[in-house]
């Protein structure tokens, strides 16, 4: 999915309790895996599930990715991670809720500040890049079922579609417990 223009940001719905953000200035391994771990193991992110310690500290010590906090009722309530590429172009990687906060109305309210520091990249956060010409992240079906509508409502676009299948690891190697099976509740899902 993509926005071509800042203007295309369509806002969300006020959370039901205040939330603040915070660029996390000081780059924390520990904390992006544990918040790739808390708010993705519901919705099957996997891929980072087998990197080591090094394979965070490379991801998360560069001057172009920025972790943003989302706090509220005295909380992280969730994050999200912006990376500035070449061309312009920012890609939302990650960007979520914890397991409390899902289902509150914090979500467009999320996704939406999200949005706003990818188009703020120049001002806010890798001020060496240059401005945002294009945001843009990847979706899937196991992301949670509200992400791709939440992302329509803030005005982005497909930009390009793609089927394939993609295998889940069993949920007892997830960095983090599980409540349950993520793989089974997604089945539940697609049946409905």
């Amino acid at each position: 999915m993509e926005m071509l223009d800042r203007r295309s940001l369509r806002t969300g719905p006020l959370p039901s309790g205040e939330m603040s953000f915070s660029l996390a200035e000081l780059p924390s391994p520990d904390f992006n895996r544990a918040m790739y771990a808390t708010v993705g193991a519901r919705v099957c992110w996997t891929d980072r599930f087998g990197w080591t310690h090094d394979d965070w500290v490379k991801w998360v010590d560069r001057p172009q990715l920025a972790t943003w906090i989302a706090l509220a009722a005295g909380t992280v309530a969730g994050y999200f991670e912006l990376e500035a590429q070449p061309d312009g172009d920012t890609e939302i990687h990650l960007v979520g809720l914890v397991p409390a906060f899902i289902g509150r109305g914090f979500g467009g309210y999320l996704v939406e500040q999200c949005v706003r520091r990818a188009w703020q990249r120049d001002q806010l956060w890798a001020g060496g890049f240059g401005p945002t010409r294009r945001v843009h992240l990847r979706t899937s079906t196991l992301d949670h079922p509200n992400a791709k509508a939440n992302y329509l409502r803030r005005g982005f676009e497909v930009a390009e579609e793609e089927t394939f299948v993609k295998a889940v690891p069993d949920p007892r190697v997830a960095p983090w417990p599980l409540p349950g099976d993520p793989r089974l509740d997604r089945l539940v899902h697609d049946e409905d």
